[in-house]
């Protein structure tokens, strides 16, 4: 159980690194669908609330098991748990996180398919002259033809894998810095567009100027679930990241900068998806088919709407591609502390997320009748259980792991912030962000 010889090179690489692994489809696919369908700048404020009272703190609770450990999650939970006379059992915390990872990442590719099918079909400029009705029938059939679904499902794959086996320095940095910076570039482009469609201010208003009384209980569930799950905490990916961190970095404001770029992300996707739907009249409260429906009936009828959704499509791309590398990075880190090579560990895992994933493909095809639990297909099943159930799980354990377990004295030199920081980060973790966990987790059980 050495500690882990990997680092990254710098304070601004573990930044980009943990960014590509928050940053998804969660802000660029979810986030607009969500807070469309809850009422708009209300959900917003409560979405950013809650990420600076729940996603934050357990972010940080994360990062900081896996910087005390400087192993893979699991040896590191085992190491930190034998250190406080706790319970060995709970390495298995890390082997949980990468099962969870693992069922993220098999609809995740699949997914990401449809942003690499729909990038192609962008550029082709097949959504001009279309009406909404052949737009909406071409997705539905693109969905039911499983070996076009097989085939992006399989190249998605191939690129994230290929980039981990790579390992740290010469994969996932080497991308996360070249990427990362491209996705905000092409975001500030996307959102200087929308900037001179006549639906910009609406969707200004739209997403900043709060009515309250749109807020409900469930607008309140969905905007701490939303908090939670776009961080991309509990699943034990930011522990792998944190056994890289630079010794001298400083936590708090890594986690800091990395929830600013994440909702920063998602509040540009947002000005931007708004501001073309708003400029054609739809309705924001479109649901999930906003994204492969709703745009492009709203674009191919704008100036240059075929360039800009093809823009739209590669950001999308890049960010499911980059979070994909930095979500599957823990689990082939997990198989590397079981004494398997990295190159084996990528083939591994890459293997069983394909044939996993083949059962999100079918789903829409030759399975789409099988429907083993409370009527949802498989595809239903991964994208619902490992995010609204699995994540908050992995997350109360872990803050509970950080704040009520591992030796208190590795977590402090860990967070580096001193013991009156120690205390306030300790405090809010205990009693604010681990209550609101369990109520995240409640909501997703009922």
């Amino acid at each position: 159980m050495n500690a882990t010889l990997e680092r990254w090179s710098t304070r601004r690489a573990f930044i980009l690194a943990v960014t590509g692994a928050a940053v998804g489809l969660g802000n660029i696919w979810r986030f607009p669908y969500i807070t469309g369908e809850n009422g708009g700048a209300a959900f917003l404020v409560l979405y950013v609330a809650f990420v600076l009272l729940l996603g934050l703190p357990v972010m940080m609770a994360e990062i900081l098991v896996g910087r005390a450990g400087r192993r893979s999650p699991m040896q590191s939970l085992g190491h930190l748990a034998s250190a406080a006379g706790a319970s060995s059992h709970w390495r298995w915390l890390g082997l949980f996180g990468a099962f969870t990872v693992f069922c993220i990442l098999s609809f995740y590719s699949v997914v990401s398919g449809w942003s690499i099918e729909f990038l192609v079909a962008s550029v082709n400029g097949s959504f001009v002259g279309r009406s909404a009705a052949e737009i909406g029938a071409g997705f539905d059939a693109f969905l039911a033809d499983p070996r076009r679904m097989t085939f992006n499902h399989t190249l998605f794959l191939f690129m994230t894998m290929s980039v981990v086996a790579a390992g740290v320095a010469k994969g996932l940095e080497r991308l996360n810095n070249l990427l990362m910076p491209l996705l905000y570039l092409l975001l500030l482009l996307l959102a200087g567009y929308a900037a001179t469609t006549a639906g910009f201010r609406p969707a200004l208003a739209w997403l900043f100027q709060p009515d309250f009384a749109m807020i409900t209980p469930l607008v309140v569930m969905h905007a701490m679930g939303h908090a939670f799950f776009t961080l991309a905490v509990g699943a034990c990916a930011l522990m792998a990241y944190g056994a890289y961190m630079p010794e001298r970095q400083s936590l708090p404001r890594a986690a800091a900068a990395v929830a600013t770029l994440d909702v920063g992300v998602a509040l540009l996707a947002g000005i931007a998806i708004f501001s073309v739907v708003f400029a054609q009249g739809m309705d924001p409260a479109e649901g999930p088919g906003l994204m492969f429906v709703t745009l492009p009936i709203a674009f191919a009828e704008l100036p240059w709407g075929a360039l800009w959704l093809s823009t739209f499509f590669l950001l999308l791309l890049l960010a499911t591609w980059t979070s994909s590398i930095n979500l599957a990075e823990p689990m082939v880190a997990t198989l590397q502390g079981l004494g398997l090579g990295r190159g084996q560990s990528a083939a591994v895992i890459g293997v069983s997320v394909w044939l996993v994933g083949l059962l999100s493909v079918l789903s829409f095809s030759t399975l789409a009748e099988w429907r083993p639990l409370a009527g949802m297909n498989v595809f239903d099943l991964v994208t619902t259980i490992p995010t609204e159930i699995f994540l908050p799980v992995g997350g109360l354990l872990i803050a509970i792991f950080a704040a009520w377990v591992m030796p208190r004295a590795a977590a402090r030199d860990a967070l580096g912030v001193g013991e009156p920081g120690f205390r306030l980060w300790l405090g809010v973790v205990r009693w604010v962000s681990i209550p609101l966990t369990a109520l995240v987790l409640a909501a997703g059980l009922l």
